[in-house]
């Protein structure tokens, strides 16, 4: 005896074919598209509204968005060659399982990358620096925190440091257009050449033995924040001018990295 679905095909005109229903890869289900990598792209309004301000920008190859969405597009930005209109469900595919995208998603020009030499040791300045900082959520909030406090630049060991896309800049909220990111290869000898420069290095770290408040005094500074669990890599730690640690009198030493860089950033914009 045929299933309900087999009659229901039936009257239809389809064959049924088992295992391909509306739950399997089956036809009228689309793929997820996997020609260009996730990381590659940009969602969520905030964080395409914003690459699509940046002058420092190129055109960008692809930008999808919903139909309300391309009209909030067009009404800020004209007519975008790359724009083409999709519904929500088509948006999905061309971004990681899950991805939040707000009805707009953008594959954009890239950003070039600053150079550690335009950052000018001027008093007050602050520059962030990351070691090993890997989870793009963090980096992204991170930037995020930089921006709001003005920060000067951020600086990225290449070999370990997400793209400044996807996750990144969706958690970032437009924030990676508004602060400059150098990559280097070697952490410590950017910190030598930042000191050399006019800069001074401070070192977040538990062992610390003075508190970030007792040690920043309106110079420039760099902030050197390591990953969470292993913290500062011993070489980087000897390459800055001092450790200092963030006080936490609740006994309970452990912070995400991106809030003890909210909270040490808040502590350096405080007037001096």
């Amino acid at each position: 005896m045929a299933s309900p679905t087999e009659r229901n095909d039936a009257r239809k005109g389809r064959k049924f074919r088992p295992g391909r229903g509306p739950s399997g890869p089956g036809p009228g289900r689309p793929q997820r598209a996997h020609a260009t990598p996730a990381d590659d792209w940009i969602w969520g309004w905030h964080a395409v509204e914003a690459a699509l301000a940046n002058p420092r920008r190129g055109a960008p190859s692809r930008l999808l968005a919903t139909p309300d969405k391309a009209r909030q597009i067009e009404a800020r930005f004209g007519r975008l060659k790359a724009l083409e209109v999709a519904d929500a469900h088509q948006i999905g595919l061309a971004l990681p399982q899950g991805a939040v995208h707000q009805g707009v998603a953008l594959r954009p020009a890239p950003l070039e990358d600053a150079d550690i030499a335009d950052f000018e040791p001027r008093p007050g300045a602050v520059l962030l620096v990351l070691d090993q900082v890997t989870d793009p959520q963090n980096v992204g909030a991170i930037l995020r925190s930089a921006a709001a406090f003005g920060v000067a630049g951020l600086i990225l060991q290449d070999r370990h440091a997400p793209k400044l896309a996807g996750a990144l800049a969706k958690a970032a909220a437009g924030a990676v257009e508004r602060t400059p990111v150098a990559r280097v290869v070697n952490l410590s000898r950017a910190l030598d050449e930042l000191t050399s420069a006019g800069w001074r290095a401070v070192g977040l770290a538990g062992e610390g033995e003075r508190g970030l408040h007792e040690v920043l005094d309106g110079a420039p500074t760099v902030l050197v924040l390591g990953s969470e669990g292993e913290g500062l890599r011993r070489l980087v730690a000897e390459h800055c001018d001092e450790l200092a640690r963030i006080p936490m009198p609740g006994g309970f030493e452990s912070l995400n990295v991106s809030a003890a860089a909210a909270i040490a950033l808040y502590e350096a914009a405080r007037p001096r």
